[in-house]
């Protein structure tokens, strides 16, 4: 007959408090007694979030950086490299001769979410058509994903889908069609921006403000996450966290 047996976060806590203290008689070392509480699997339910960061210091600069991939829809060209930011190392999109109709992409290989918290620093550099970036998420292929991005030019925030090839804006929550939110001058200096992911609601952030939520369920499955640019857009990127929910 199967028993099922559940345990509760305290009961877990005790368990490991136990494990590790609990036999007086042995006298193990501060280093065994963390390395017998790794043996202990915890359930899904407790486990801490998968934390992934990128400031691209161990990157060699000139190349894009390794377990990555660079995308592009439009009919230009795209060239994301590590480069030397005032002694800083950066992630950047330098191709700057793309039309305005042109989108250019950058994802990591190896992580595949639904559920995220993503942040990151963005310096828009140059651009005559467009400038400023940010994230996709969801990411299918280069014609199907979610896209939010800063602008310099407009000094606005806008949350796209990018479905078939074809790129719409989508409604705020409680505003409706409102192409996205206008946004303190911007300029080319550094800013923070950040998106909560979860089920059909994004919730974007810039320079640690809230600023509005999509609901959307075009694309609900795990998709890769990364880095946008528009047109001719030269975008500095640094500091990227990744935290899967």
């Amino acid at each position: 007959m199967k028993t099922n047996v559940k345990f509760s976060l305290s009961a877990i806590v005790l368990i490991l408090i136990a494990v590790a203290y609990g036999d007086s008689k042995s006298k193990r070392s501060n280093q065994q007694i963390q390395e017998s509480s790794f043996l202990i699997q915890l359930p899904d339910a407790v486990k801490p979030a998968e934390i992934t960061r990128f400031d691209f210091d161990t990157y060699v600069a000139g190349k894009l950086p390794e377990g990555w991939s660079e995308y592009y829809t439009g009919s230009g060209g795209t060239e994301w490299k590590v480069i030397d930011d005032n002694g800083n190392k950066v992630l950047a999109q330098l191709y700057s001769d793309n039309p305005n109709n042109h989108f250019n992409v950058v994802v990591n290989n190896e992580i595949s979410a639904k559920d995220m918290v993503l942040s990151v620093r963005i310096k828009g550099v140059t651009g005559n058509h467009d400038q400023g970036g940010g994230f996709v998420w969801r990411f299918i292929d280069k014609n199907n994903y979610y896209v939010v991005r800063e602008n310099p030019e407009e000094d606005n925030m806008v949350l796209y889908k990018m479905e078939n090839g074809k790129r719409s804006d989508l409604p705020l929550v409680g505003k409706g069609r409102t192409y996205g939110v206008d946004v303190p001058k911007i300029g080319n200096t550094w800013h923070s921006i950040k998106l909560i992911v979860k089920g059909d609601l994004f919730t974007i952030f810039m320079d640690d403000k809230e600023l509005f939520q999509v609901q959307d369920d075009t694309f609900t499955e795990a998709g890769k996450v990364g880095l946008w640019t528009k047109a001719d857009a030269v975008t500095y990127f640094d500091d990227f966290v990744i935290d899967v929910k």
